[in-house]
């Protein structure tokens, strides 16, 4: 009994077109004819997939970006929080500077009444003048952070006043997606359902071609009807006689010379 062959599968090259697995298109379970069926069945539901979608515009990138936006002014007055915090922490030490250097002005002070000589007497009024000019220094210190602070909860006002209106403007674009979505919900549930069901009988070499040539297209059309008779229904150009023989037959893969789609027959439709 002869020993069958195992076919080896070559691996998947994501730049392949669909000219490049052309030859073997017809390598499958399913016939040339099925296939084609099935591939063009795909694209008519990811074109009401696509039309869906674009129902929805920029919505979901405007709620995306609202979102990331709201973000960033959270943890932008979440900063301007901690510096004011870190700025009231500073005013207090700096009171504190006061109060010690008040305290030491006046033992000092008290020094001076029982003074022995005058070296002592210098010496004591020098540190009365050095507490004072720290006392001077912390009261600078507490002016120049307390302007801060000033500067800073208006700046955080503003930014929370961002934050609201951002959040409305979130609100409303999520309602507006919210309701395009349940509009569009039980088709597009239905179209992704049939889309699975067709992808699911293709193989993943023809997929992958199949996906990268959409995505290549502005109008997403990777598999596409004879357009009025004699043209490609993706870029327009004229097909060869002999090619529209061939399209009709549905025996064979035949490809669009100068824009690489799947061309079908029209009875498809």
């Amino acid at each position: 009994m002869a020993k069958k062959t195992k076919k080896i599968e070559t691996p998947i090259d994501q730049r392949e077109t669909f000219v490049s697995i052309q030859k073997n298109f017809a390598d499958s379970d399913l016939s040339v004819a099925e296939k084609l069926k099935t591939l063009y069945a795909l694209q008519q539901a990811d074109t009401e997939i696509d039309k869906i979608l674009q129902l929805r515009g920029e919505l979901p990138m405007e709620v995306e970006n609202l979102e990331t936006e709201i973000a960033e002014l959270k943890a932008k007055a979440a900063r301007i929080s901690e510096m004011i915090e870190e700025f009231g922490k500073f005013i207090t030490e700096n009171k504190l500077n006061i109060t010690e250097c008040d305290a030491q002005i006046e033992k000092y002070k008290s020094q001076l009444e029982n003074v022995a000589n005058s070296r002592e007497y210098d010496s004591l009024n020098k540190e009365i003048e050095n507490q004072g000019l720290l006392r001077q220094i912390a009261e600078k210190h507490i002016g120049e952070a307390k302007e801060r602070v000033f500067d800073k909860k208006n700046e955080l006002e503003v930014v929370k006043e961002k934050i609201s209106i951002r959040n409305e403007d979130l609100k409303a674009k999520k309602e507006e997606l919210a309701t395009i979505v349940e509009s569009t919900a039980k088709e597009e549930e239905v179209l992704r359902a049939n889309r699975d069901a067709c992808a699911a009988k293709i193989d993943a070499r023809t997929m992958s071609a199949y996906d990268r040539i959409r995505k290549s297209c502005n109008n997403h059309l990777a598999v596409v009807s004879v357009f009025n008779g004699d043209s490609c229904g993706g870029c327009f150009n004229t097909i060869a006689p002999q090619r529209l023989i061939d399209i009709a037959s549905n025996r064979k893969m035949i490809i669009c010379e100068y824009c690489g789609r799947i061309l079908v027959n029209p009875d498809f439709e």
